[in-house]
């Protein structure tokens, strides 16, 4: 059985919204994207999340993320991730999108998101990554499939933004498996429920 993971950039407000890039997500006129990136760019996540991705499994997307990376990854050289990114199996979940997907090793989810989630995770096989996709994610919550939450949070304050924990979505209860602190303060924090790791605990 695979685990579903999620991997987020987050402000210390909890804020998800366009972290890559000025024009990622201007929804609510939101007019901060690129937090993630400035100042500096952090090479300690960097090394961090191409491990990660090379040694990863099948990526889960909602429909706004899939067509953003869709957009952008494809296009890019010289980095870790484009090729990983092409040639790993992706699942998209959503109601508008036609087969076929235009990225290659891409499968639609045709049905409910959760229900859909579920089948896969039943499969044998390599865990399952969300990237960004916050909708997709608080549906997954509702349903407790989410196995793990590997948080990249920032030292910046936004005030404003959609939020990976919005109000009035599913209750969690946590324990932080793991921390890291890069050199420029993000804090690269791995949650997993509460209810679910009493062993790991004990053997810590």
């Amino acid at each position: 059985m695979s685990k579903i993971v999620v991997i987020n950039n987050l402000t210390l407000d909890g804020v998800m919204q366009a972290p890559g890039r000025a024009d990622e997500d201007t929804r609510d006129g939101f007019t901060h994207g690129g937090w993630a990136v400035m100042p500096n760019d952090d090479p300690d996540i960097g090394r961090a999340m191409g491990e990660r991705m090379a040694h990863g499994g099948p990526l889960l997307f909602g429909r706004r993320t899939y067509e953003d990376f869709h957009s952008f990854w494809p296009n890019q050289q010289g980095n870790p991730f484009t090729d990983v990114l092409n040639n790993t199996p992706k699942y998209v979940a959503s109601t508008t999108l036609e087969e076929p997907l235009p990225w290659k090793n891409s499968t639609l989810l045709k049905e409910d998101a959760a229900d859909a989630v579920a089948k896969l995770k039943e499969q044998p096989g390599k865990d399952l990554t969300i990237l960004g996709s916050g909708v997709l994610v608080q549906t997954l919550m509702q349903r407790n499939l989410v196995d793990e939450y590997v948080l990249l949070i920032h030292p910046v304050v936004l005030g404003t933004g959609r939020r990976l924990f919005p109000d009035g979505g599913a209750f969690a209860s946590l324990w932080l498996a793991d921390t890291a602190t890069t050199r420029h303060g993000v804090i690269i924090a791995t949650y997993q429920p509460a209810d679910t790791t009493t062993e790991n605990r004990a053997t810590k």
